[in-house]
């Protein structure tokens, strides 16, 4: 496991503005867990979860110190489960930070 991002520098800002966008469109609720664990709920188009999970999917391939669990509800809304370790806990919370 890598403890650091490998997105090259250049790409770093389109995937925060995709996570921005993410956040101010679907964001209905935010639950920090613990310092190492945040639930975020989503509401939004009937394909939130396929895009949700693109998204997250795209993010662990270069940080792979992030877990996402997403899971779609009956009812369109998805859960986002946001998971690190210990040591990347200040990137957690800056991510959480955002979705706010």
């Amino acid at each position: 496991m890598f403890d650091s991002c490998t997105l090259p520098t250049a790409e770093r800002p389109l995937r925060l503005a995709e996570f921005d966008e993410l956040f101010s469109t679907a964001v209905r609720e935010v639950d920090s867990v613990d310092d190492t664990h945040a639930r975020l709920r989503l509401a939004g188009p009937d394909r939130l979860a396929a895009t949700v999970r693109d998204l997250t999917r795209r993010e662990s391939e270069c940080c792979s110190f992030f877990v996402f669990t997403v899971t779609a509800e009956p009812g369109g809304t998805v859960l986002l489960d946001i998971e690190v370790p210990p040591r990347h806990a200040d990137v957690l919370a800056a991510l959480i930070g955002r979705s706010r």
